[in-house]
């Protein structure tokens, strides 16, 4: 019914075109006559040719539309006229594809049309919301009488490659070149970032070999889109190699660079390089914005380094900037990573104090607070606190809690917060039921542990080698080695790859029977798997010692390694 008001109230906006359409200048097959009419504002009826009438010189936006409001310029949005905000009704509700091109048939073609169109599409795209953009977008391209420009088909190159339907990306980005329009450097950006959505880094590499044949010099705005592209196709090792690319080619990376490098690291645990491209950007005299020194805060919060967390903090209000709920939060997280829960409550009222509204994040980041430090009553408060305050649990909300209880070996809770998430139609995750395998084996209930793993085994879950690192572990304490090797073995059966954590807890089971030699043969195995030992690597090999010697020989392979990381880590 709604939908009918909105398609009527789209007509009443545009009645005009019934009257066209009754004066026989109006052709009904959606394309019109070669020569059309429009009521002008002085009520006039006017000609034109449809067939000119394109994004050329004269029309309003001229192709201003993708750079400001597209997304890659933040905080612009466009500002609809009323017969654009009924467009965006319409195409948001209506799911049928035909229906949308049918009811844009009828409206009467003019540069305020194609504007209100492009306007339409460009807020759709801040919504993500792809299909509608492709129904109005294809719409322009091979059934109305426009002649489309760049930004049109820009916008259509994205959505697809939002959708990981690279091909027909490929495809539109053909017909661009087909009807001699040029693509801009925007144009290669968005089809950088679609194949790099696809995992297709090879023609990803190729769009700058098809820029250089087309005459276009690689910019910022095309590296940093390749570099974000990267990211989001879990390939850091890459986005650092174009980042030094783009260096190497004196081309001068800007903030949204820095930042997203800074971010980078700061998610493989190296707060010191995030820290050094941090200083690298302000010898570089490129400013900071918020969001690069929330990205720094965050760096040091996984690291739990709050200290240095909260100088930073203080250099973003130094520098003029307000912070916001993304700041307090970062702040608030590296209180909890480092194991003061009662800090990160602080921050959180502060956040309120100031007028900064908390988000669901927030509650999760206090929840887990509490939870490490074994305070679950108070996290669950927060939990419930959270429900109060009309902001529905997500299973991150759930898995936090989970995870505090499972800590303290309270199996009946933890078996009811599951109870309560299927209750709420919430599937648990691969984190949530790790938590459960945690839960039963830290209380000796193997079968209900091993139980669980069949579940995840035989159901959809994506085992990771966090799966593995707790059953390994909790064999391997309640002295059942040969249950632990052969979970061991199955690893790489799974795709997986043991990590430190792995090894590491291998080397422990029989540290604690006191089996040197077992222990070194794992480190051995340890290094020619390629994984560096950490700190609890050189704890457990210490604890298996029973003999001066033993120590010796373990303190003398501990610090060889330490050299070999100096000169591998260039520290």
């Amino acid at each position: 019914m709604s939908l009918l008001m909105s398609e009527a109230a789209l007509h009443c906006c545009l009645s005009k075109t019934s009257i066209l359409k009754k004066s026989g200048k109006y052709s009904s097959d959606g394309k019109g006559n070669q020569e059309s009419v429009y009521l002008d504002k002085h009520g006039k009826w006017r000609t034109f040719d449809k067939k000119k009438l394109s994004r050329k010189k004269g029309g309003s936006l001229r192709g201003r539309g993708w750079k400001y409001g597209s997304g890659f310029v933040d905080g612009i949005f466009p500002v609809l006229s009323p017969e654009a905000q009924q467009i965006l009704k319409f195409v948001t509700r209506e799911v049928d594809g035909n229906k949308v091109c049918g009811l844009l048939d009828t409206l009467p073609p003019s540069h305020s049309l194609w504007d209100d169109l492009i306007d339409v599409s460009v807020q759709l795209r801040l919504s993500k919301r792809w299909d509608p953009i492709i129904s109005v977008c294809e719409w322009m391209l091979h059934k109305s009488s426009f002649r489309p420009d760049v930004m049109c088909y820009n916008l259509l190159i994205d959505a697809f490659g939002q959708k990981l339907q690279h091909k027909k990306a490929e495809l539109i980005y053909l017909q661009l070149l087909e009807s001699h329009c040029v693509p801009t450097e925007d144009t290669y950006a968005i089809l950088l970032k679609a194949y790099c959505a696809s995992g297709l880094l090879e023609k990803a590499e190729a769009v700058f070999s098809e820029m250089q044949k087309n005459g276009i010099s690689s910019g910022v705005v095309v590296y940093n889109a390749y570099i974000d592209g990267l990211l989001k196709a879990r390939k850091p090792q890459k986005a650092l190699e174009i980042f030094q690319r783009m260096k190497n080619s004196r081309c001068k990376p800007s903030t949204d660079t820095y930042t997203m490098i800074i971010n980078l690291y700061g998610k493989a645990n190296q707060s010191f390089m995030a820290l050094k491209n941090f200083h690298e950007m302000r010898t570089e005299k490129c400013k900071p914005n918020i969001c690069t020194y929330t990205a720094l805060i965050n760096a040091f919060a996984r690291e739990g380094l709050c200290e240095k967390a909260e100088e930073v903090f203080e250099q973003l209000q130094e520098a003029g900037y307000e912070p916001d709920v993304y700041a307090y939060n970062a702040l608030m997280e590296a209180y909890s990573r480092a194991g003061f829960p009662y800090g990160s409550s602080e921050i959180f009222s502060l956040m309120q104090h100031m007028g900064c509204e908390p988000d669901r994040a927030s509650y999760n980041i206090l929840v887990d607070a509490y939870g490490r430090a074994g305070l679950h009553e108070d996290a669950e408060a927060v939990f419930e606190e959270l429900k109060r305050q009309g902001m529905a649990p997500t299973m991150k909300s759930h898995m936090l809690l989970l995870s505090a209880y499972s800590k303290t070996g309270n199996i009946s809770k933890c078996e009811d917060i599951m109870n309560q998430m299927h209750k709420s139609g919430i599937k648990p995750d691969t984190f949530a039921l790790n938590s459960m395998l945690n839960a039963y084996g830290k209380t000796g209930q193997f079968e209900k542990m091993e139980e669980v793993l069949r579940t995840m085994e035989n159901g959809s879950y994506e085992l990771d080698i966090s799966t593995y690192n707790i059953l390994i572990n909790i064999y391997g304490k309640a002295g059942y080695l040969s249950r632990m090797e052969e979970l061991f073995k199955s690893i790489p059966d799974k795709n997986l790859k043991a990590d430190v954590v792995t090894w590491t807890s291998r080397i422990g089971a029989y540290s604690r029977k006191k089996q040197y030699q077992k222990c070194l043969e794992i480190f051995e195995e340890m290094v020619d798997a390629a994984c560096y030992p950490d700190g609890g690597t050189a704890k457990m090999l210490l604890s298996a010692c029973s003999n001066e010697e033993q120590i010796e020989q373990v303190t003398t392979i501990i610090r060889t390694m330490h050299k070999d990381a100096k000169t591998l880590f260039n520290i």
